[in-house]
């Protein structure tokens, strides 16, 4: 075997094959694949895998990795068969609402550019005549769903990239790693050592193994999925190949169904979550001369990724497969398994480069939906290319040292097994484990009746049952069952106080970081667009860039002193991006955990703040966009002079143990004032009005800057910053596209995702919205929207699609609440 590759990939299932295979055709061919098992049937979750390809996905990210895995399965092929069967698949309705969620997914079809169709219970049963039409009230069609052949595309991907150079050595088990000055210089195999450059862990179950030979925490969870396979199925004839009939999701029943010839194979989540610890794990031995490579219809037998088919929890989802497919009472289960494969806390993959060692890259939880699409962007990544489809969402540094817990892993990973095929509401907190981070005011806001959502671990209260009284007397707009699904009046009340008294928002969980150092404003100067050499006292909103002059984050940045800056970031993501570039002459520190913070906003704010603060915080004394350190009654403050709710304010930073003090302070010397706790709900609301954007919910790194309506927060004749050139190029050109603000006439309420139509009969969607929300103080339901340039002009009419009804929308200029930004400055 090779002693040295530039490119070591672990694991030749579907995904190590599809890196290898693209990371070719960029023209990197100096790559190494190591599997433990066998070439191509590595025994790994590839091998088991039935390959059913559903398309449609709420993450705008899932949907696009895999209509690009499905473009890439349908055109290979090995030895003329082919590796994609394109017959489509349909998700049945058994519910009303379910039948309303299909409406909702024909949306998000529709907005990812994913052709699909509603169909009735007859043309369902035209489609899979085995089904029974009176137990469902329709489906959700897409011709492009199929069948994918996992070992089949692996083995073809590799062909084609050794036909370029790559090399694949199989029955090669990885025991060892030697990591110098925070880089992998060699990998130890069982057939020797081999010094590379890079290494990207694709061993699926057994990442974890792998991750912890190198000192690299991999956040995932194997757990067991049953799937078995029928006895022959009268009048089921699938003709030259082994599927011809659509793949079949029972949701309702947490089910899907597909074609093997004459048989039907039938995977269930219905059954109790099955975790295994992937310590327990052995690889797959090689198979003896003459044996089969693995197959949907049998060849388990020896794999380490499957276990012992428990008949006892396939007992009810069967019950339920006979009923909806009546023939099935004419035949029996004559194989099955408990195949494994990865889960994830928040269901996403885990992609990129890791914390811990800077050239140890990860590409696991990734299923043979995704597969090929994730081994193009991962050869995109790696190639010091941004990927054409934004990871945000899968990025391994998304999580936090918390997330990273056995425990956590475990929970949440059996938590979204149980949930796959449930409908989720985008704001549905998990139930457990909980509470986990909580600010220092939790106390006072259970006291207070909060009713708490969850993110990144963070109890944050939506609204609170104390403000009920807050309601009295007030017109407040109602949304829909599904926009209300975590609502109440007092949203709107919250919302509509604020501007006209005062509020206190916790505002605890937003990720912040102290960059300290001589070489501090260098780092933020070179990772940042606008102008940060500015006197201490100055706080600057900016963005960082990716090379590509998308926006990879946009920041709030306050200069405390010569060689101090608070940033108030948008996770770990951005805190791992400025240790990144940091250097010996820079310390970036995580403050998060150990501060806490209140939006001290509205109008009658500085009546509040004024007595307790020990210096003067007049308009004069004080002024907008500016930063100072200062004592609220007893409690040391970070004060920074800005309101993302569009409001005269404060938000006030203080260490974590004074937090109690400080409320109790302010709740107090506002209680004349008529101050109470705002929740994010008023919270969202409030900043939709004022057309404050959301980074990862309004733009991400396929948008720029202009196009995002952030122009003003780029100073290119600063000097040189990440992303400037590509930046300066893009505007040689005019904006193909523009986030717009959208009034939606008839005041439905949105929650975002949702396609936009130019007009009522247009078939393809131009666009789609991103944040959306009812704003109480204009009486207006807003949503925000990417669409074509030639829309994005205020009074353009277009149409938005909401559960397939399409509503009158008008482009508008934003914000729509006090442009000028007088209450905020006053």
């Amino acid at each position: 075997m090779d002693s040295t590759a530039q490119v070591l990939v672990i694991g030749a299932g579907i995904v190590g094959c599809s890196t290898a295979y693209h990371l070719a055709r960029q023209g990197v061919t100096d790559v190494l694949v190591v599997e433990q098992g066998p070439l191509f049937a590595t025994g790994g979750s590839s091998s088991h895998a039935p390959g059913l390809v559903f398309q449609t996905n709420p993450s705008e990210m899932l949907s696009r990795l895999a209509a690009r895995t499905v473009q890439t399965y349908t055109e290979l092929e090995l030895d003329g068969r082919p590796c994609f069967h394109r017959v489509g698949g349909i998700e049945v309705a058994a519910t009303p609402q379910r039948w309303d969620d299909l409406k909702r997914k024909l949306g998000l079809a529709a907005a990812w550019g994913i052709e699909a169709e509603l169909l009735d219970p007859r043309q369902v049963h035209a489609r899979i005549p085995q089904l029974d039409p009176g137990r469902i009230h329709g489906g959700l069609h897409v011709p492009s769903d199929g069948i994918a052949k996992p070992v089949r595309a692996a083995e073809a991907m590799a062909r084609e990239a050794r036909r370029r150079g790559v090399r694949f050595a199989g029955n090669t088990e990885v025991i060892g790693f030697d990591v110098h000055g925070g880089k992998v210089r060699a990998v130890r195999t069982t057939r020797g050592e081999v010094a590379v450059q890079t290494v990207v862990c694709c061993a699926g179950i057994w990442g974890p193994k792998i991750g912890r030979l190198a000192g690299v925490s991999i956040p995932v969870q194997p757990l067991a999925h049953q799937y078995a396979v029928t006895s022959p199925v009268p009048g089921l004839v699938a003709g030259a190949e082994e599927v011809a009939q659509p793949i079949l999701r029972h949701q309702d029943s947490s089910m899907y169904f597909r074609q093997i010839h004459d048989r039907y194979g039938i995977g269930s989540y219905q059954h109790r979550a099955i975790p295994v610890d992937s310590r327990d794990l052995q690889p797959t031995a090689a198979p003896g001369a003459g044996a089969e490579a693995p197959s949907e219809g049998g060849g388990w037998k020896g794999m380490a990724s499957v276990q012992q088919f428990t008949p006892e929890d396939f007992a009810k989802p069967w019950a339920d497969a006979r009923e909806l497919l009546p023939v099935l009472e004419r035949t029996e289960i004559t194989e099955g398994m408990n195949g494994l494969f990865l889960f994830t806390a928040d269901g996403m993959p885990v992609l990129g480069p890791s914390h811990e060692i800077d050239n140890f890259w990860v590409a696991e939880a990734v299923w043979i939906t995704h597969g090929a699409g994730v081994g193009r962007a991962m050869a995109q990544w790696l190639t010091g290319e941004v990927p054409d489809i934004d990871l945000r969402q899968a990025d391994l540094r998304r999580f936090e040292d918390f997330a990273h817990s056995p425990s956590y892993v475990a929970e949440r990973s059996a938590q979204n097994f149980r949930e796959v095929y449930d409908i989720i509401h985008p704001q549905q907190p998990p139930e457990h484990p909980r509470p986990l981070r909580t600010s220092p005011f939790y106390d006072r806001q259970r006291e207070l009746g909060a009713v708490f959502l969850e993110a990144s671990g963070w109890e944050r209260p939506h609204w609170y049952a104390s403000n009920a009284p807050l309601v009295d007397g007030r017109d407040i707009a109602r949304p829909g069952p599904w926009a209300g699904r975590y609502w109440s009046p007092i949203v709107g009340a919250e919302h509509q106080a604020t501007r006209e008294r005062v509020a206190m928002y916790d505002m605890t969980s937003l990720a912040r970081a102290e960059v300290s150092g001589p070489g501090a404003l260098g780092l933020l100067q070179r990772l940042t667009t606008n102008q940060l050499d500015r006197p201490p006292g100055y706080v600057t909103y900016t963005l960082m860039l990716e090379p590509t002059g998308g926006i990879r984050s946009d920041i709030t940045v306050a200069r405390l002193d010569h060689d101090t800056f608070q940033v108030g970031c948008n996770g770990p993501r951005d805190i791992a991006w400025l240790r990144r570039h940091a250097d010996a002459t820079t310390m970036v520190r995580d403050i998060t955990g150990g501060t806490c913070c209140i939006g001290l906003w509205g109008p009658r704010a500085r009546d509040v703040l004024a007595p307790l603060a020990d210096c003067d915080v007049s308009p004069e004394g004080f002024r907008f966009f500016r930063a100072r350190r200062l004592h609220v009654g007893e409690v040391p403050v970070v004060a920074l002079r800005l309101s993302y709710v569009g409001e005269l304010g404060w938000e006030l930073y203080a260490s974590a143990e004074f937090g109690r003090r400080l409320w109790d302070l302010l709740a107090a010397a506002g209680a004349e004032h008529g101050i109470f706790p705002g929740g994010r709900g008023a919270f969202n609301g409030l900043r939709l009005e004022k057309g404050y954007r959301a980074w990862g919910a309004d733009m991400w790194s396929l948008h720029d800057p202009d196009e995002a309506g952030l122009a003003f927060a780029v100073k290119a004749d600063k000097g040189d910053f990440i992303g400037r050139e590509a930046l300066l190029r893009r505007r040689e050109r005019a904006p193909r596209r523009r986030l717009c603000c959208l009034t939606i006439d008839d005041g439905t309420v949105l929650m975002g995702s949702e396609p936009v139509f130019a007009d009522a009969t247009a078939r393809e969607a131009v666009g789609f919205t991103t944040s959306a929300g009812y704003g109480h103080s204009v009486g207006a339901s807003l949503a925000y929207a990417w669409l074509p340039a030639e829309l994005s002009e205020p009074g353009t009419p277009v149409r938005v699609s909401y559960f397939d009804e399409r509503h009158p929308a008008t482009v508008v200029a934003d914000p729509v609440f006090d442009p000028e930004m007088f209450r905020m400055r006053c």
